[in-house]
Formats: structure tokens, sequence, C-alpha cells
């Protein structure tokens, strides 16, 4: 870990803090929610290893990265603009892109607009959704689990994080990377805040540790939750900005992973929208799917090993 270097960049308006290690072709990791440029650390040792420079930033709103108040500067405009601008400030012109959870939507996002900037992707947990023009995200997730689904929650600014606040940082970040519940989330109000007293009621697994989740909180405590709580209220903005972009397909080579303990891959039809047909005619290139037996959501933390190696056994194709 002492290798990774640390380094602050300027783009699209804000200050980006970037973890990178490796010299050769690049690999940009992007992180979800509630996560870090830390969630990618044992692929960017292994990556590096096998010739890659591999670059993990704080995303937008997260850890040593700016996080501008207003949600309306979280849509997917803004932060694909980010990643634009952090590889022109580095002076690269294409890139392998990796995600996971929210990253995985940018790294969609990022392929439909700028194609001529990805070598190929490698995504994991969240599929490609195509817009629907005649309903907004939010409606829709209302519609289908109620207003207790975690990112109806989420929409409240303020309400959530006080939540999050009573809970404490640790307890909440051991909260989401230690579920393995497949069914969809849905929290009451005033069910993140959790028990008063210490944190007996999460058993941490094998791969993930109390100074792991200590760095997480560390970097929470000191930043706060809105800015990555922001990306869930920015989703019917983003919805309002990409109509142009209506049935556009992702055209650049992908594979994707997902673990059978995922709640994302037990979304009603999802499975079918990726096993039968869907997925490939909005991602005419998609080359591999993997659905990895008894793995959650945060796959690329509970499965390191294997994920460094579905990563590099793809990408070294090109």
């Amino acid at each position: 870990m002492e290798k990774i270097e640390h380094t602050t960049v300027p783009t699209n308006g804000i200050n980006m803090h970037i973890a990178s290690i490796g010299t050769g072709p690049v690999i940009l990791f992007l992180h979800g929610f509630p996560e870090l440029w830390y969630s990618w650390r044992h692929q960017l040792l292994s990556l590096s290893s096998h010739g890659y420079r591999c670059i993990a930033p704080d995303l937008r709103g997260f850890g040593d990265t700016d996080a501008p108040p207003s949600a309306a500067s979280y849509t997917v405009l803004h932060i694909v603009g980010d990643l634009v601008g952090l590889l022109d400030h580095l002076g690269i012109d294409q890139v392998f892109v990796v995600g996971h959870d929210w990253g995985a939507v940018m790294a969609w996002y990022f392929c439909l607009f700028k194609p001529d900037r990805v070598k190929a992707l490698v995504n994991m947990s969240v599929a490609f959704r195509p817009r629907n023009p005649k309903r907004k995200p939010l409606e829709s997730l209302r519609f289908m689990f109620g207003d207790d689904f975690y990112i109806c929650r989420f929409q409240e600014p303020g309400e959530i994080e006080e939540e999050f606040a009573h809970a404490g940082s640790a307890r909440t970040i051991k909260r989401f990377l230690t579920s393995r519940n497949p069914r969809p989330p849905c929290v009451p109000k005033g069910g993140f805040r959790g028990p008063p007293g210490p944190d007996i009621q999460y058993t941490l697994p094998a791969w993930l540790s109390e100074e792991d989740v200590n760095y997480f909180a560390s970097k929470f405590d000191k930043r706060g939750f809105t800015g990555g709580l922001n990306y869930y209220r920015a989703m019917d903005l983003t919805w309002e900005l990409t109509a142009p972009w209506t049935r556009a397909q992702i055209k650049v080579p992908v594979k994707f992973i997902v673990g059978d303990l995922d709640f994302n891959y037990h979304i009603p039809r999802v499975q079918d929208y990726i096993h039968k047909g869907g997925f490939k005619r909005d991602v005419p290139f998609l080359q591999e799917v993997v659905v990895m037996e008894e793995a959650a959501h945060f796959i690329n933390e509970e499965k390191p090993e294997e994920i460094s190696a579905h990563i590099y056994d793809f990408i070294k194709k090109f």
C-alpha cells in the first residue's frame, strides 16, 4: 500500500484526489457508495504488477475530492466531465475503465458519451439501464419498491445524514459493506440510526478488517455523506439532461460481473434483461457476463483475487 501515490488534480472546477501506481496502459477505477478509491486497493496492487498504470480517484463528493454542496452538481454530466478533465490533465488519451455500483453507472455513461476514450470496460454489480423516456427514475423506484426503498429514503436533504450521524460513520460503513441480503433494501424512517451501544451487531467478514472500516470512516467523518448521497438526489435531473441519448447503445467491448447475492441482480426483470437478449441489444459489444456464486454487492473487496484475475484476463486481449 505504501507504493501507492496520492496526488490532487484540478478538473472541471473541482480538485480531485487520485491514488495511482504502476506504469503502462492505464486502467481507471471508479468506486461506488459508500466507498472511496480505497475500495480498489487490491486491484491497484495486482494490476500494476501486471504492467498497468492504475488510477483510482475519489469521485466528486467523496474522500479527499471536493464536494460541491448542491445536488444539482452531481449529474452524470458533471461526473463524466470530471473524469474527462482528469485524463486530459494527465495527458492520457485512452483508458480501460473498471466500475462498481455508482462507479459502474458512471462508467456506462463515460462509454456512452466518450467511447473514443475507452479501450474496454469491466463493470460490476449494476447492469446498463436504458433510459425510460416515459417515467423518471424515482417515480419508477417508488412504484416498484415503495417510499422505504433506500434510494427513495436518500432524497430528503439532511434526513438520512442525521440517521448516519446518529449511527456513526464506522457503524454505517459496516452495515453497508457486510450486508448479504439479496432483497432490494427497504429501510423505514429512523432505520439507519441503529440501536445505541457498541458495534456488536456487525461481525466483520475475513475480507474486511477494522483497519479498513476505520479508513473509510475517517474520511466520511471528515467529508460527511452528503456528497455521496447527492448522486441519488441528482437521478431525476440526470434523466432530464440525458434525453438526447434515449435508445443509444454502449459501443465499447464490455465484460460484466455480478454476485449472485447482489441485490441489484434480484431487482425485478434484471436477470431476464441480462441473460435473455436485452443487455446484448443495448451493449452490442458485450463479450462476457460472469455471475459469481456466493458473492454479494461489494464484490471487488469480497473476492479481490478473483476480480483482479477477471479484469486482467479481459483487458489483456486489447
